[in-house]
């Protein structure tokens, strides 16, 4: 019976240190992942980065260079708009079924999801000059719509438009970002709705997200827009 308790005992201590083991190396890896996706292709410029891996026993999965379920947080990441550069705020993904080469050096995910935040000031980077785009209030927002404050140049001539327009904040297929007002005002007048739009209506092909990685939708905040993100076969290539 001594016996029985004394081998117990090990096989409980063991346990403590495999455990211990796991986590420790846990722990090592995501911080390495973390310097490493800052450095991937696609995540340029980002300020922080932080990786949670999931799923208990870490060390089965890194030995198959397979992890199940790893969560990324980016901050300050730098993305591409029809040439500008601009900044998302904070992007989170959820990365499922991450595929890891021998030295670490990439990895592929067979699944992700997720979102970006990208705030008013970074938006009017994208805007025409002299458009503003503005948070418009919880009822406009709710339709996806936000402010939009201008000077143009009508028919030779650069005025303040009277009122603001709201326009309604759209994502299209091939990651393009599209901003269309709903009405304009002096719509009545030969012409101008069409130079009007010309100057407020505006749209941009959205890049530097990892490939694979896309845009699909856009929700109007109070902070800004945040964009849901998904992907097939992302690729964290550095």
């Amino acid at each position: 019976m001594r016996a029985l308790r004394i081998s117990l005992v090990v096989l409980v201590v063991l346990a403590a240190l495999l455990t211990a083991a796991d986590r420790v190396a846990l722990k090592l890896t995501e911080d390495e992942a973390a310097e490493q996706v800052r450095a991937a292709q696609g995540v340029s410029g980002t300020d922080s980065a932080s990786v949670e891996i999931h799923g208990f026993p870490f060390l089965t999965q890194l030995a198959a260079r397979e992890l199940d379920d790893v969560d990324v947080e980016l901050t300050g990441m730098t993305a591409a708009a029809s040439g500008q550069e601009v900044k998302v705020a904070r992007v989170d993904a959820e990365l499922s079924g991450v595929r890891v080469d021998g030295a670490f050096d990439s990895a592929t995910a067979d699944e992700a999801s997720g979102t970006a935040d990208v705030s008013y000031r970074d938006l009017n980077a994208l805007a025409p000059r002299g458009v503003r785009v503005a948070y418009a209030g919880e009822e406009r927002a709710a339709k996806n719509q936000v402010k939009i404050t201008a000077r143009v140049d009508v028919l030779g001539r650069e005025f303040e438009l009277p009122s603001p327009v709201y326009s309604t904040v759209r994502v299209a297929e091939g990651n393009v970002l599209r901003l269309h007002a709903d009405t304009i005002p002096g719509s009545g007048i030969p012409g101008a709705e069409r130079e009007v739009r010309r100057n407020v209506d505006f749209q941009s092909d959205v890049t530097g997200f990892p490939k694979g990685l896309e845009l699909k939708e856009a929700d109007v905040t109070a902070d800004g827009v945040t964009f849901a993100l998904d992907g097939r076969d992302v690729e964290l290539t550095r």
